[in-house]
């Protein structure tokens, strides 16, 4: 069984900055301003050889009728499920607070280890100072730190991992999971889409844009295959970012992406493909990311039965060069083809690791280029002698030849869909480079 702790409290007493350093990178979006974190954001840690999962959760407002304190509490309630280990952080700077005894009214019903981290206790003085936090009654156990030095980190972690259960020893494994994030801007449905396919609310939705800040992921098992799901925060032109935590939300989508095996570029039917949506998508090309479109809220669009392949044909020409990126169509609303969006993201991740054999590479290809060779320049003529397959991340191929300076754009668009037409890569970016024979 995993173990899993959970860091819990009201809002702004710094369960993000904590969180932040048990995981040893800036994942979780930091500001002032309270109620930042809304959705349940996992990470991963170790300490002293014990590997654990960490849950970081939003401030919990109990009375509040506000949509998201709302969906806060419950994103709260899920992760208190979860958890083997529960982390009450207060505020050594404010002291006990109103809200501190409200949320140890819902910790106190539950049988689990609970600690209190007496947070922001910068100095002795206000070390001494957590021990009015014993007035709570839930805990007997109160570590005052400081997690923006990492003062007093280490003893609370000690106790932390003594509540952990044995875990089994696991093989390595060789295979990575793939990374699938779900991106585009913001209201098309991500979040929606997202929930729809566990079945249960993994991120909260409103129709207010800029609902989802952090980048959040979520395991997820298909067609037997297990892969990460990565909901992100909608990405919106640079002009319109006005707020600070809307920043920082669009660098962690954009870094969910650089992540990922493979993006799915979500659309609004009733909007169209807009030009936000191809520099999303042409960041994808430009990482080498796999790529597919899903065209959400279908079911809003006024349509015949010719609507799907005009609307293909119209992204098309706006994609240009990018036209091997595959589009489905689907309504999250009403369930239709949202796991066939999926399956053929799926496909697109088996594409990128695709490896074709040299002597196919060279049996397909010399016959393309020898029938049609590269246009001779200032009177030289080039000849390609052998084509390999290079070991990246993505697929790219190296064709070997006597001037590979002088190979043009044009030449080489019709290598790449020579490669297509012979191998398939639906969905993923090809690269050809030249070198000399």
């Amino acid at each position: 069984m995993a173990n899993i702790v959970a860091i819990v409290g009201r809002p702004n007493v710094g369960k993000s900055t904590f969180f932040n350093r048990l995981v040893e990178k800036k994942q979780a979006i930091m500001d002032n301003e309270s109620g930042v974190t809304r959705d349940r954001h996992y990470g991963y840690s170790e300490w002293n050889g014990k590997s654990f999962t960490v849950i970081d959760t939003g401030g919990y407002v109990e009375g509040s009728e506000d949509i998201f304190e709302g969906a806060i509490r419950e994103q709260v309630k899920e992760a208190l499920e979860e958890a083997n280990v529960i982390l009450f952080m207060v505020d050594c700077h404010t002291g006990l607070h109103g809200l501190d005894q409200d949320f140890a009214n819902v910790v106190r019903e539950l049988n689990k280890p609970v600690i209190i981290v007496a947070n922001k206790a910068d100095n002795a003085e206000k070390s001494y100072m957590a021990s009015e936090f014993y007035q709570l009654g839930v805990s007997d156990d109160i570590y005052p730190i400081a997690s923006i030095s990492g003062s007093g980190t280490g003893d609370l972690l000690d106790v932390v991992v003594e509540h952990f259960e044995p875990e089994e020893e696991r093989e390595e494994d060789e295979n990575p999971l793939a990374r699938i994030a779900i991106v585009g801007r913001p209201n098309v449905g991500k979040s929606s889409f997202l929930n729809a396919l566990l079945g249960k609310d993994r991120s909260i939705v409103t129709n207010l844009a800029g609902t989802t800040r952090d980048a959040l992921d979520s395991r997820y098992n298909l067609y037997g295959k297990d892969f990460i799901l990565t909901d992100t925060a909608g990405i919106r032109k640079k002009a319109r970012v006005k707020e600070d935590i809307e920043f920082y939300s669009v660098l962690r989508a954009i870094q969910a992406l650089q992540d990922s095996d493979v993006c799915i570029v979500i659309l609004d039917a009733t909007n169209g493909i807009e030009s936000q949506d191809l520099s999303i998508i042409n960041l994808a090309h430009k990482y080498k990311k796999g790529c597919v479109i899903m065209v959400n809220k279908w079911d809003l669009y006024e349509k015949d039965s010719k609507s799907a392949d005009e609307y293909k044909k119209h992204i098309a020409e706006k994609l240009g060069p990018l036209g091997y990126i595959p589009v489905v169509f689907t309504s999250v609303l009403n369930k239709q083809r949202i796991f066939k969006v999926i399956e053929v993201a799926l496909d697109v991740a088996a594409n990128r690791k695709k490896k074709i054999s040299t002597s196919q590479l060279n049996e397909k290809m010399l016959k393309d280029i020898e029938n049609y060779p590269p246009p001779a320049v200032r009177g030289k003529y080039i000849k390609i002698k052998y084509i390999t397959q290079l070991p990246t991340p993505s697929p790219t191929f190296a064709f070997f030849c006597n001037h590979p300076k002088d190979i043009k754009e044009a030449y080489e668009r019709f290598l790449t869909n020579k490669l297509r037409g012979h191998f398939g890569f639906e969905g993923v970016p090809l690269k050809t480079v030249f070198r000399q024979k």
